[in-house]
């Protein structure tokens, strides 16, 4: 079991750190790279032409501005990619949400919110979990302590706490 985690450029890290965190928590192995659809294309083929011979079950890819990875990736791969539209300095992130989001019939790509790197960590997860039903169970527990949080926030809430 592992996910491979794609970002377009190092700027990206930022984002991306926070589903590496998530992978963490849920001891899911990842690899990280930085492959730039437009400047290395043919590494971007390689890469997700290669990912199931390498043990990767399913790619998180991040990239902003015109944010074509995830799509590349996902037309030369059969696992699935998971879109992860990134905050640029232009359009607040628009831009990139919908690139990666309006994808050509035959090429899907899950997509997450702008900067949604947790979220696209969790959909990586739960994706697994069809498969390891450990995670499942873990993915479970996450949720359980989801909601514990929120009826104690409620709770201290209720009782003028902050």
């Amino acid at each position: 079991m592992k996910v491979g985690i794609v970002m377009g450029s190092k700027s990206d890290y930022p984002v991306v750190q926070r589903a590496e965190s998530i992978l963490d928590a849920f001891a899911v192995p990842y690899e990280t790279h930085i492959i730039s659809a437009h400047r290395t294309p043919s590494i971007a083929e390689g890469y997700a032409s290669g990912a199931e011979a390498e043990g990767i079950e399913v790619i998180i890819a991040a990239a902003g501005k015109a944010a074509h990875l995830a799509g590349v990736l996902a037309s030369y791969t059969p696992i699935p990619v998971i879109g992860l539209p990134v905050k640029s300095s232009t359009l607040d992130g628009l831009d990139s949400l919908l690139s990666i989001v309006q994808m050509p019939k035959g090429i899907p790509v899950a997509t997450v919110a702008i900067d949604g790197a947790e979220n696209a960590a969790l959909l990586a997860v739960q994706i697994l979990s069809l498969k390891y039903s450990d995670l499942r169970e873990e993915m479970r527990v996450y949720k359980e302590n989801m909601e514990r949080e929120i009826i104690r926030a409620d709770a201290d809430f209720q009782n003028g706490k902050e």
